[in-house]
């Protein structure tokens, strides 16, 4: 046969995915992993995603990088109002959340996305705690010596008044959200208001070209920024959720360390936490006069009125450290979310006179004291600064969105509720609000309670474990209500407490101590977070719902009334090994070179007998049995006293969280029932969710429009496929999909098979069932299975349902993700009428257009079953971690090459 051409070859495997890692640059990390067709230019294809949309605004937060909220149930006049409103030029720091928070939500319930996948190795979890923070006020004497030398050397930070610096705060919102000035005489404005009111100026000239220019200033403040042991370093994420405790916390809510693995500890002192509260504004001013000006500039340069040198880029990029550039998102947070309203007190009004940097200086303006210290209440009256959110309608509505797709119970009675206590919360977000208002201000909260010590692994876990004491209207409500919200998984975490926090039923069934990373049940419903494996797996049932983090089921544990859980789980040994310089995701070559279109073959030396279609549910010696797969019950295992149910003591919020019930920790198991339906033989099936596996969604593919697939006795497809096999209908199997180089081998089994065997490793079935001796056409070595391909869809009797939800009729460019789900089923032509070869080089078309498809597609299919579950449950007690590749929305070539890239071992193949 003749070779095949690049053109040939491009149109072979038009559609279909190919899979990288590339770093961005100098100073960035770890790779960045993509998805491209690099061989399509329709938007339907190249917009094609494996994970969902991020669905409102009030999330936007929950990503660095750059996207659009698809807004189902907001205004989108609003929407396009506020997006016209923004400046045309924004600056974007090279440095984002790890995992991809867009890929985190894959289009499978409870799965992931390539990216996240790969990034989970080298999350922001996994990272040291900060040293020289251990305490918040119980101060490091680096931390102490650090801050006195910038605030006493002639190079660094002028001292400010509390006043002072909310004042520059309201400057720069204002400065914010108008347009740049664009002449010249800005830039030395702004030197004079550094330099003279933040920091000293320059004891040398940084650039004798322009002494004044923007660049010098942002060199001033970077350097600043980039000073070690004095700042918050919101790289870490304990740090990021933690933001609104400082800024709205009680001393006595922050007594309690993090119950994530954490040392860290924050002090019982109300001084000590407002002096930490003042460093925190500072570095907020900071951050913003950097942010202000790095998006002049980058306007400028837009515009052809700036000129950024080379040299220039390079300084920045290496002395912005990825805490300076975290203090960025942290501005651009600010600045987008938050407004400082001043007033001016009246007769009746007497704040009282604490300092916020109680040594430094003496005059309190911004908050109020601890009640009992009233002795110079009178003798000094100043305005009030107040830290408001700019978008609270839009966080309620977010929430509101969030109850509601979540299937929260009475969603519909509860969300004028929860509506008007969210508006409660935003009326009273200041710095430090009255204790006169809270009754409970004694209790601890904060991220608590017992640690586990035990280590299952030589790593740490990827996924970290967060508990929290809720309080009504206390800080995590403020700090989702506000907006202030930095990227990553804390907004999960805030939804779920803001959402219980002003929902005083629900507080006072499931207690005020919460495990955001578990799950609890209420209300007849249970309710997981995705860093669960409980709920990763239930995720896969009928009726089961997600969104943002959390996943909703009818399935509850036996013997569990309402209240909180915790899943006893550990790392598989791959996973916990393969972590930060270990990850996979470093390996940029193997990533690559393991997922190629082309296999191991030379670009230029590519013959047709060197692909076949592989084919699913052909079983040479005789079909599987028809089974029917039943969940019977989800089941925590330990003694039955031992599980904690509902106190006979109600728990309020404004119960001592002491007297909460403690949260327990159980493995979970769940049984099934296979029946075969011929003889009516009922096995029970057990599986313990032992492993803290997980799924990613195999990425969706559009079949080539530019080939036909033939049949004939000269085709090398004819020549590895038994067409006289059978498939769950016993007729031959359609022709459909990409072709598969004969580098990636792998083996099909059959669920029922799989559930047969007993006492064995991944290693055995894939040496067992080697691919390369079912094709004759290649030659017979004794190669194992690259990949193991689990059949879910043949012989299976109970269906997955199918729940219809209605679709905007109109599909823009960043919506085609959805309508990527569905495919089609074959046409007849590609099942009765195929013809002679593998290429069609005049590029006859045999599949209905992507783009008509797409848009002709109106609904949107929500799969699930209790075949799914099991499948997953399978996998969650042997450690496999897997892909779900949905017929119609991905061909099985195309997952096998994206198990390659990941480097895992097994697919899971559902209808």
């Amino acid at each position: 046969m003749a070779t095949l051409s690049e053109a040939e070859i491009e149109k072979l495997f038009s559609g279909a995915p190919q899979y990288f890692a590339r770093s961005e640059g100098h100073y960035t990390g770890a790779p960045h992993p993509s998805v491209a067709f690099p061989w399509d230019e329709k938007l339907e294809i190249r917009d094609l995603t494996d994970h969902t949309q991020i669905e409102d605004r009030a999330w936007g937060c929950v990503t660095a990088w750059p996207h659009i909220t698809r807004d189902v149930q907001g205004d989108r006049s609003a929407a396009k109002k506020e997006s016209e409103e923004k400046r045309r030029a924004h600056f974007y720091p090279r440095c984002r959340e790890r995992p991809n928070m867009l890929s985190m939500g894959g289009l499978e319930k409870g799965s992931m996305g390539y990216q996240a996948a790969l990034e989970l190795g080298v999350a922001d979890a996994l990272q040291d705690e900060q040293w020289g923070f251990e305490n918040i006020g119980a101060r490091t004497p680096e931390v102490v010596e650090q801050r006195q030398k910038m605030l006493t050397s002639k190079d660094g930070l002028r001292h400010m008044e509390e006043s002072s610096i909310m004042e520059q705060l309201i400057k720069n919102g204002q400065r914010y959200v108008e347009k740049h000035p664009r002449e010249r005489r800005v830039s030395s404005e702004l030197y004079n208001e550094l330099f003279l009111q933040i920091l000293h100026p320059p004891t040398k000239v940084l650039d004798h070209r322009d002494p004044y220019s923007l660049s010098v200033q942002i060199s001033a403040l970077v350097k600043v920024l980039a000073a070690p042991n004095m700042w918050i370093d919101f790289s870490h994420v304990e740090w990021r959720i933690r933001l609104g405790q400082l800024l709205w916390g009680y001393p006595s809510e922050v007594e309690d360390a993090i119950d994530d693995g954490a040392s860290t500890k924050t002090s019982d002192s109300a001084g000590e936490l407002l002096e930490e509260r003042y460093w925190l504004l500072l570095q907020i001013l900071l951050s913003c006069e950097l942010l202000v000006r790095l998006d002049a500039i980058t306007e400028g340069e837009e515009l052809g009125m700036e000129s950024i040198r080379p040299s220039e880029i390079h300084r920045f990029e290496k002395d912005a450290n990825k805490s300076v550039k975290w203090s960025l998102h942290l501005a651009r947070a600010w600045l987008e979310s938050i407004e400082v309203v001043k007033t001016e007190p009246t007769e009746q009004q007497s704040p009282e006179p604490t300092g916020w940097l109680a040594t430094l200086t003496k005059r309190m303006s911004m908050t109020r004291e601890p009640q009992g210290h009233h002795s110079n209440s009178h003798q000094h009256r100043g305005p009030f600064y107040a830290i408001k959110g700019k978008h609270v309608q839009r966080q309620v509505d977010g929430l509101t969105h969030f109850a509601t797709k979540l299937r929260w119970p009475e969603a519909e009675s509860y969300a004028s509720r929860i509506s008007d206590s969210c508006r409660g919360v935003a009326e009273g977000i200041t710095p430090l609000a009255s204790p006169a208002s809270r009754a409970d201000s004694h209790r601890s909260s904060y991220f608590g309670g017992p640690k586990d010590h035990t280590k299952h692994g030589p790593m740490p876990s990827r996924r970290r474990k967060i508990a929290a004491a809720l309080h009504p209207s206390g800080w995590l409500s403020k700090s989702y209500v506000s907006g202030l919200m930095l990227p990553g998984e804390g907004l999960s975490h805030f939804l779920m407490a803001t959402l219980l926090e002003n929902d005083q039923e629900a507080m006072e069934r499931l207690g005020t101590m919460a495990n955001l990373c578990g799950g609890f049940v209420y209300s007849g419903k249970s309710f997981w977070s995705t860093a669960c494996i409980v709920g990763r797996v239930l995720a896969a049932g009928k009726g089961s719902a997600e969104c943002m983090g959390w996943i909703s089921s009818d399935i509850i544990p036996e013997g569990l009334a309402d209240g909180w859980v915790n899943i006893k789980v550990e790392e598989t040994a791959e996973d916990a090994h393969y972590v930060d310089k270990k990850a996979r995701i470093w390996n940029k070559q193997p990533i690559e070179r393991e997922s190629r279109v082309l296999g191991d073959a030379d670009p230029f030396s590519v013959l047709p007998a060197d692909f076949i279609i592989p084919f699913e549910n052909i079983y040479k010696d005789k079909a599987p049995p028809d089974i029917r797969i039943e969940l019977k019950g989800l089941k925590l295992l330990g003694s039955a006293d031992s599980i904690r149910t509902t106190s006979s003591v109600d728990q309020t919020p404004l119960t001592d969280s002491s007297q909460s019930p403690e949260i327990h920790t159980y493995p979970a198991a769940i049984n099934f029932a296979v029946t075969q339906t011929e003889s009516l033989e009922v096995k029970e099936y057990t599986y313990t969710l032992t492993k803290d596996i997980n799924f990613v969604t195999a990425h969706p593919c559009a079949p080539s429009q530019h080939v036909k697939i033939f049949k004939s006795p000269s085709s090398p497809t004819i020549q590895q496929v038994d067409l006289s096999g059978f498939d769950n209908a016993g007729k031959t199997a359609s022709v459909v999909g990409h072709p598969l180089h004969k580098y990636y081998t792998y083996t099909a089994l059959h669920l029922s098979e799989l559930l047969a065997k007993h006492d064995f490793s991944l290693e055995a079935l894939l040496g067992e069932y080697s691919s390369t001796a079912r094709r004759p056409s290649l030659p017979t070595s004794n190669r194992a299975a690259k990949v193991l391909v689990i059949d879910c869809f043949t012989g299976f009797q109970s269906l997955p349902q199918e729940h219809e939800i209605p679709l905007s009729p109109t599909v823009s460019r960043t919506d085609s993700y959805s309508s990527a789900n569905f495919s089609r089923s074959p046409l007849p032509s590609e099942t009765e009428n195929a013809e002679d070869g593998i290429l069609d080089g005049a590029g006859a078309t045999t599949y209905e257009s992507a783009s008509k498809k797409m848009h002709s597609e109106t609904r949107r299919r929500q799969f699930g079953s209790d075949v799914e579950i099991l499948v997953r449950a399978f996998c969650a007690e042997k450690g496999w971690n897997a892909l779900i590749s949905r017929r119609r929305r991905g061909c099985l070539a195309c997952a096998i090459r994206e198990a390659g890239a990941l480097g895992w071992k097994v697919i899971i193949r559902v209808d």
